[in-house]
């Protein structure tokens, strides 16, 4: 079957795209400002994905005090919280993430027996 250049161009970056994002780690860290509390959550967040995610994560923080209505899909209703949109279910994890077992079972990337 022969297909027409443009469309295979499209074509590959669908796949791509798909392909990408089964690997993808998809997280929303949700935060009211600048606050002790929520720079501790993206540090410690940050270096556990360094350590464990190889580089394909994506973080999204969302400022809850510039866009409240942001946390509605969410149902956020402590901060910070962090949401892992993918890969599914997803899962919501509250509190400054510093500690790193229960953030791993929190994620799915250690066993709950490990604790």
């Amino acid at each position: 079957m022969t297909i027409k250049k443009e469309n295979s161009a499209k074509k590959i970056r669908v796949e791509k795209q798909v392909e990408t994002t089964n690997d993808l780690w998809v997280l929303r860290l949700y935060v009211a400002g600048q606050t002790p509390k929520a720079l501790t959550a993206f540090t410690n967040l940050k270096k556990i994905c360094e350590e464990q995610l190889n580089g394909e994560y994506s973080i999204e923080v969302i400022d809850l005090l510039r866009n409240p209505q942001l946390g509605a899909d969410d149902q956020i209703f402590a901060l910070p919280t962090l949401v892992r949109k993918l890969p599914v279910p997803v899962r919501k994890i509250i509190g400054d993430l510093s500690n790193t077992e229960r953030v791993l079972v929190g994620l799915d990337l250690l066993p709950v027996n490990n604790l």
